[in-house]
This record gives structure tokens, C-alpha cells and sequence, in this order.
């Protein structure tokens, strides 16, 4: 099935893989899919924004599905996404990664002064983006410990995530939904980022139902299990037929 050809109406299954469920376990397929389908029938979010939640969910590097990306990519475009929301969620999916240096950073700094180490003393950086942000009131205090051991990396990183949220290609609140999924995923569950673009989102306007939705979504693509499982054990089946 070429790509073109996957409808929004099964939501985030790959048709195949639903239609062979259906065959084996009928009455399991028509739940899941009533529950999984959900937000793409519901009309809580446009059409346009379930899918690039989605594509988040997919795309992010915590979870790299090429067979979702694919789908949800097409399912954007389709809903009438432009290349570059398409791609400003690929970039905010390659910057998840900096939750490595926010878990592990005030690690570092911890455990070095329990060690009776200090970090190598940094001479003088210009950092104007992030001062900016710190002048603005939208720093993110659980940068600074990565920030202090090292203020030019920091400054690289912020200068490439910045877009996202003062840039024109996402709204506020999208740039806030979507950020909400890349921390909600299964595959990441990061609660203090869960909790800040909440009530990011809410103060963007977003309702207590569109939040509740983006959630929905990531719990929907669950069944990227299925969508990679059940042609793989159709095609073992058959080979040992």
C-alpha cells in the first residue's frame, strides 16, 4: 500500500495491519479502533493538528517510527499542513533530546561536589539569546544547571529551539500541544514538562478538552504495536504453513 493511499479514517492504524486484526479477532479490532479512531471523529481538534500531534508522537527520538512519521506526514499534508509545520515539528522532535542534559546535569553538579570537585571555571560567553529569554521571563530554570557547566553549548541549543515558540510558522498554543506530546509519550513520560506545557497550553487558550485530546492521541498510537506486530506474525504464520 503505497503511502498516499492510508485514510485518515482509521486514525493511527496502518490499514493492513487493522484489516488482518479484523480477521483474527473481530469484536477486539472494532474497540480498539472505536477507541484509538476517537480523536480524529471526535471534532475537539482540527484535522490538521491531530495529525501532526501525531507525527510528533512518531517522529519524536524517543520513538522513531518511520511506517507513523510516514502516515502522519501524509495525513498532515492532507488535512493542510505546509512543509514547514511539517518540519518545525521534525525539529522539535530532534531537541526532545535535550531532557538528557535536564535530568542529568543537576546529577553532575551534585555528585561532583559530593566528590570535592569543582567545573573548570568558564571565562567570559556571550549569551544573548538565552539573556534575552531571562530578560523576558520565559528561561526555563531547569536549564541553568547545564547552562553553568556550559553557558556556549547552552546557548547553541537555545538558539535552534527558540523558533518553536517565538517564531511565526506554529501558534503559541499548537507549539504548546505539541510539546505536551513529545513529554506525555509512553515512550517518555516526562512530568516536568508534562506539567509546565499544560499550563502553558491552558494559558494559551487551549481547553481542558483539547488538552485532555492530545493525550488521547498519544495513547491512541498504542497500537503502533500492532501496526508493526500483526503483519510480521501474518507473515510467520505463513511461513511456517
Amino acid at each position: 500500500m503505497s503511502p498516499r493511499s492510508q485514510s485518515n479514517g482509521t486514525g493511527p492504524w496502518d490499514e493492513g495491519a487493522l484489516a488482518r486484526l479484523k480477521e483474527w479477532d473481530p469484536a477486539w479490532a472494532e474497540q480498539g479502533l472505536a477507541m484509538s479512531a476517537n480523536p480524529w471523529t471526535s471534532g475537539v481538534l482540527p484535522g490538521k493538528t491531530v495529525e501532526l500531534v501525531a507525527l510528533a508522537w512518531c517522529s519524536a527520538c524517543t520513538n522513531l517510527n518511520a511506517e507513523g512519521t510516514r502516515r502522519h506526514i501524509r495525513g498532515a499534508l492532507d488535512a493542510g499542513a505546509s512543509r514547514d509545520e511539517v518540519l518545525m515539528v521534525l525539529k522539535m522532535a530532534s531537541m526532545l533530546s535535550i531532557h538528557t542534559c535536564s535530568l542529568a546535569a543537576p546529577i553532575l553538579l551534585e555528585e561532583a561536589r559530593a566528590a570535592g570537585l569543582q567545573p573548570t571555571p568558564k571565562g567570559a560567553v556571550a549569551t544573548p539569546v538565552c539573556d534575552r529569554m531571562k530578560a523576558a521571563g520565559e528561561w526555563n530554570t531547569a536549564w541553568d544547571p547545564f547552562f553553568d557547566l556550559d553557558p556556549s553549548w547552552t546557548e547553541a541549543f537555545i538558539a535552534a529551539g527558540a523558533p518553536v515558540y517565538i517564531g511565526h510558522v506554529l501558534s503559541p498554543k499548537l507549539a504548546e500541544l505539541l510539546s505536551l506530546a513529545f513529554d506525555a509519550s509512553i515512550t517518555h513520560m516526562y512530568s516536568p514538562g508534562t506539567r509546565r506545557h499544560i499550563a502553558a497550553a491552558l494559558k494559551q487558550g487551549a481547553t481542558v478538552e483539547e488538552v485532555m485530546e492530545v493525550l488521547k492521541i498519544c495513547v491512541a498510537l498504542g497500537v503502533q504495536a500492532c501496526n508493526l506486530g500483526v503483519p510480521i506474525l501474518a507473515e510467520e504464520l505463513a511461513a511456517d504453513r
